[in-house]
């Protein structure tokens, strides 16, 4: 296993991974979350392979662990721009990993600064970017493209407060009258230990709240919307004008970080938004009343916008043109 995990891991790195051994490099991951042989069997592949790959993960001014870009297939990928800033506090990071299961064996956080010091850290990703953020509670986040997420160095000894735009994952770190609030907007969700999903994009229609694992409690204007146990959504709108919409969801909360676009009665206009961030490129759709047509569909992010394009337009019976780089909805 550990000639294999060698071969894998050397692969992923070099952004050469075939679909087959992508999947099956993750499945010996999901599995070091729960089988300790594993995880002291990934760490020592990593001291041994991964180090002179440090460019996939950094840590930054803050202690705090960042993962980079990953390549979701075979297909070329630029690589990450070589970070300046290092920590004494890494002694040995396992790999760029996009689940991030077993950070802590090998990372040891920063020194938290004296709270007078303290102040508010700002993570940001760009379209077609995806970060891993290990928070001062060791809470972990999954960013996805075009998002941010603002949160201090230091929680305070009564709550732990975040501030979202865009979308991510949260698992969130269990610690008991300790809440975990995320802000999202006029949209609040407070947990005390659970995973769970926020879309929450500025100038969408919805956001939205996913739960894989706990209980969490959904606020508009500090009024409670719903509370959500494991496998339960709820969507509100973001004008606030419409009641909340609570559902039993059959896909799981955070599609995004398998390679899935899953788009439940959703708008074009927002579905169209959401692929320009996915795929970094600009898409127009000539007919008004198209932006308002609502679509359930799924597809997988790797077959390319071209494909989940013709897909759409098969779906509402339009026709896709691409004009000097600008895709055309018509």
């Amino acid at each position: 296993m550990e000639e294999r995990l060698k071969y894998l891991f050397s692969k992923y790195l070099n952004n050469t991974c075939s679909r087959k051994e992508f999947d099956e490099f993750f499945t010996y991951i999901r599995a070091a979350a729960h089988n300790e042989t594993i995880r002291e069997l990934i760490k020592k592949v990593y001291e041994e392979t991964g180090q002179e790959h440090s460019a996939h993960t950094y840590v930054d001014e803050s202690g705090n662990l960042v993962l980079t870009k990953p390549a979701w297939h075979n297909e070329a990928v630029p690589q990450p721009k070589r970070r300046r800033r290092r920590t004494a506090a890494m002694t040995g990071i396992c790999a760029a990993l996009l689940l991030g299961f077993f950070i802590w064996l090998a990372y040891t956080p920063a020194q938290k600064p004296p709270a007078a010091l303290a102040t508010m850290t700002k993570k940001v990703t760009q379209r077609s970017e995806y970060k891993y953020l290990l928070l001062p509670d060791s809470t972990q986040v999954w960013l996805n493209a075009a998002s941010s997420l603002e949160y201090p160095h230091q929680f305070t000894h009564d709550k732990r407060e975040v501030f979202l735009s865009g979308e991510a994952y949260f698992d969130v770190k269990h610690a008991d009258k300790l809440p975990f609030i995320i802000h999202t907007g006029k949209v609040s969700t407070m947990v005390l230990g659970t995973a769970f999903n926020i879309k929450a994009y500025p100038g969408r229609e919805n956001i939205i709240v996913s739960v894989s694992r706990g209980k969490v409690k959904v606020q508009y204007e500090n009024q409670e919307v719903a509370t959500l146990t494991q496998g339960q959504q709820v969507k509100v709108k973001n004008a606030g004008n419409q009641a909340a919409e609570k559902k039993t969801i059959n896909t799981a909360p955070a599609a995004w970080q398998q390679g899935n676009l899953v788009y439940d009665d959703e708008t074009m206009e927002d579905i169209v938004a959401e692929l320009e961030q996915v795929y970094d490129v600009h898409i127009r759709l000539t007919n008004d009343a198209m932006r308002h047509v609502r679509i359930t569909t799924s597809v997988r992010r790797e077959i390319g916008v071209d494909q989940t394009l013709q897909v759409l337009c098969q779906l509402t019976d339009t026709r896709l043109k691409l004009d000097n780089g600008l895709y055309i909805i018509e």
